[in-house]
């Protein structure tokens, strides 16, 4: 798979405008810590181009990285970091908010799960907040390497239980490490994107 280009074009803070791109966007959203950087940086087979961070709530920016010249990679604060403050949470909240109901070229939103919990209260918010916005969320379920093969099911259906998804909701594992599961995200972020026609080639 060969990604020919990607940059980061536009970060935006709490007060900035919104970019008017005219190229599709898929989002990321999860909770601080559940590996939102590392899933970026291997899906843009980058080591660093999405800063990673062993503390949480370091993304405090929309960031917006095109690929290809073809669609951008949203990525968006991380939430439920309980040592930001509640103004600061509430900033954060509004400015995702605005994200999802102003965005034009929005296509789907990708919800970031730890596969070795159970969705927090915060997922949960996340995941009827994304919904209600008119978006079906698409669940990345990471950190798949910290479990043993034989727990994969098990956690997948305490994921499926927890955030009452339909039996059709797709759940995408993934491991930065190992890179599991990228190929078949890729392939469902060009689904939404462009249909059958992608925008890497093999």
């Amino acid at each position: 798979m060969v990604i020919k280009s990607v940059n980061l074009e536009t970060v935006c803070g709490i007060t900035s405008s919104l970019p008017k791109n005219h190229r599709p966007e898929i989002a990321f959203a999860g909770k601080s810590n559940v590996g939102k950087s590392s899933l970026i940086n291997g899906l843009m087979n980058r080591k660093s181009l999405a800063r990673t961070s062993g503390q949480p709530g370091k993304t405090q920016t929309i960031n917006f990285y095109n690929i290809n010249d073809a669609m951008y990679l949203v990525d968006l604060p991380g939430y439920g970091y309980a040592k930001v403050s509640l103004s600061e949470k509430e900033k954060w909240g509004q400015m995702i908010d605005r994200y999802l109901h102003e965005s034009k070229q929005l296509r789907a939103v990708f919800l970031l799960i730890d596969i070795r919990h159970e969705p927090s209260a915060n997922d949960k918010q996340m995941y009827d907040w994304i919904c209600s916005q008119g978006y079906v969320p698409v669940i990345v379920a990471t950190k798949l390497d910290k479990i043993k093969r034989s727990q994969l099911q098990n956690q997948l259906k305490l994921i499926r239980t927890a955030l009452s998804l339909s039996p059709e909701a797709r759940i995408f594992p993934f491991s930065a490490e190992t890179k599991q599961g990228r190929e078949e995200i890729w392939q469902a972020m060009d689904e939404l994107v462009l249909g059958d026609e992608g925008i890497h080639e093999e």
